[in-house]
């Protein structure tokens, strides 16, 4: 079965055919949502699998596309604005270009479905829980999916306890024991944990209810913890190699912004620790974590005191994946490429075959 994956971000799409043994046939990508341009001159397949960052309580597994579901999905849009309307057009898009091959939705939120209710539970009222399915979804799930399979593979099996870092311009988390999400720093929406590019990630919920009490419209302040903050609202840029390049310069919005990125990630990569109660391998993934040495670095030398060390002529390297492990350390540290492609053709070859 050849499957065309369609894969949009917050501010671009992405589309790959894989053949049925994931050999990458074509691929194609660009910025915005347009699907028409990027996928041009893809030859057709035989089945189509769509990124959905979230499938609200409904939807734990990869599920082929009809009318019940697709307006499930528009239901679950304001959960994720940043990337459910992008999915929803880029379906509606592709589909009508290719009528009558089946489409399946495939869900970040899906790996996360194993985490215990310690874990996924707000201390909110039951009412509003019951009634308004309030929960930590986690997100990032089809990344965290392949980075454990792929970490398996390198190491010869899955370790019992392994923090998965998918660092690019939205960012997370994943405490994985024994191959299952049982704890990640994204929480209801993509804007609970760490800093991001443009996202605020955990903030006191006293600010956003302060500012609309001084009269700032809501609207606004939702834009602005989307779209406004994190590295942009600390730098100027949510580019994280322009902060670089900026910090280079002594620059101190992009020295302080670092800061603030690394003092959240070692925090919360800690936190993803305790749950796990020890860790056995950590691993980077995503833009950002696949591509900056020095956030890897920095992370290990954080983490130093857990066993973290990594090799510093391997770190700088990296190309594809990688073990940067240095050799004395007690924790294996992997650099794997994010291949959500592969997750989305597997997922939707399951749906479509009923396994």
């Amino acid at each position: 079965m050849r499957v065309l994956t369609v894969n949009p971000g917050s501010s671009s799409l992405k589309v790959s055919l894989l053949d049925a043994d994931d050999t990458l046939l074509a691929e194609r990508s660009g910025a915005g949502h347009e699907m028409g341009p990027v996928a041009a001159g893809v030859p057709k397949p035989d089945a189509i699998g769509v990124r959905f960052v979230h499938g609200g309580p409904d939807f734990t597994e990869p599920v082929p596309i009809d009318a019940a579901v697709t307006e499930r999905l528009h239901e679950l849009a304001g959960l994720a604005p940043l990337h459910q309307p992008a999915s929803l057009r880029a379906l509606s898009e592709i589909t009508a270009a290719l009528p009558g091959v089946p489409a399946v939705a495939c869900f970040d939120t899906a790996f996360h479905a194993t985490i215990p209710d310690a874990a996924a539970t707000y201390a909110l009222p039951a009412e509003w829980r019951r009634r308004f399915g309030l929960r930590r979804y986690g997100f990032h799930g089809l990344s965290y999916s392949y980075a454990v399979r792929r970490t398996g593979e390198m190491l010869g099996g899955v370790p019992a306890r392994t923090v998965v870092c998918h660092l690019g311009a939205g960012a997370s988390l994943c405490a994985v024991a024994d191959g299952r999400s049982v704890d990640t720093t994204m929480g209801f929406t993509p804007l609970e944990g760490l800093v991001m590019a443009s996202r605020a990630g955990s903030i006191d919920p006293g600010i956003p209810l302060w500012l609309i009490r001084q009269g700032l419209p809501v609207r606004d302040v939702d834009s602005a913890l989307e779209n406004d903050s994190g590295l942009r609202g600390l730098a100027g840029t949510g580019d994280m190699r322009k902060i670089r390049a900026l910090a280079a310069e002594r620059d101190a919005d992009a020295l302080a912004a670092l800061d603030v990125y690394h003092h959240r990630l070692r925090a919360c990569a800690a936190a993803m620790t305790a749950s796990l109660g020890g860790l056995d391998a950590l691993v980077f993934t995503g833009g950002v974590g696949e591509h900056d040495a020095a956030v890897r670095l920095r992370l290990a030398e954080d983490l130093a005191y857990l066993g973290v060390s990594v090799d510093a002529d391997r770190n700088a390297g990296v190309d594809g994946d990688a073990d940067i492990t240095a050799p004395d350390a007690a924790v294996r540290t992997l650099v794997i490429e994010s291949r959500e492609d592969r997750e989305i053709a597997a997922g939707t070859r399951r749906a479509l075959s009923g396994g």
